[in-house]
């Protein structure tokens, strides 16, 4: 049976926003916008090096019922007949004996305190350097607008994910892994409803649990 080896992580995104560099013209002081307001969701990310495909859901929480419906979609994308490996830190929603773990993938738990050993984390500083900083968001629905406009906008660039494909699991890994992402397919995060039946990203704060 073949083996696909992923990588998951999670990345809050608010009306609290990051800023970053822009370009200006030489000697002027450009002004960014700065939101104080709370309103928040997190977008689970999965990527699949070798295939260069990915999975994403916007949800409005990171927790154990949130991350059961983040594996269901990684399974679905997980090559027929072959079996999943995701390598995830060890946050509380991961290492959980709640999870309802699919059969076709297995958690495999990354060393406590090393964000350098999951290339996402280089994806979540591309995503904000390149689509979501700099911007203030209105209402939660913007914020989940936001978010999957910037995962979809990376569908049509398959070498930015491919690129992780000789990231190592320790300290000797061969050069600076370079951020990018796609989705498997366009469905993969999309505008949510309350009745997602069909794999689109969640967005009914009622459906889950705190």
């Amino acid at each position: 049976m073949p083996i696909e080896l992923w990588w998951q992580d999670e990345m809050r995104l608010g009306q609290k926003n990051a800023l970053v560099r822009q370009w200006a013209r030489k000697g002027t002081r450009p002004r960014q916008p700065k939101d104080q307001r709370y309103q928040s969701l997190y977008l689970f990310g999965a990527i699949c090096p070798a295939r260069g495909t990915g999975a994403a859901l916007a949800l409005p929480w990171a927790n154990t019922d949130a991350m059961d419906v983040h594996l269901r979609e990684i399974a679905r994308a997980v090559a027929p007949g072959a079996h999943g490996v995701v390598l995830i830190d060890r946050a509380g929603w991961h290492t959980t004996g709640k999870l309802k773990i699919p059969k076709n993938i297995t958690l495999l738990f990354l060393p406590s305190r090393a964000p350098e050993l999951n290339p996402v984390e280089n994806i979540w500083q591309f995503l904000r350097q390149s689509y979501l900083s700099n911007r203030v968001f209105e209402t939660h629905d913007d914020i989940l607008d936001a978010a999957c406009d910037a995962w979809n906008a990376l569908i049509d660039q398959p070498w930015r994910i491919h690129v992780h494909r000789n990231a190592r699991l320790g300290p000797q890994r061969s050069g600076p892994m370079t951020a990018g992402i796609i989705c498997a397919q366009p469905t993969n995060t999309r505008r949510a409803t309350a009745a997602a039946s069909d794999g689109a990203c969640g967005s009914a704060r009622e459906s889950f649990s705190r």
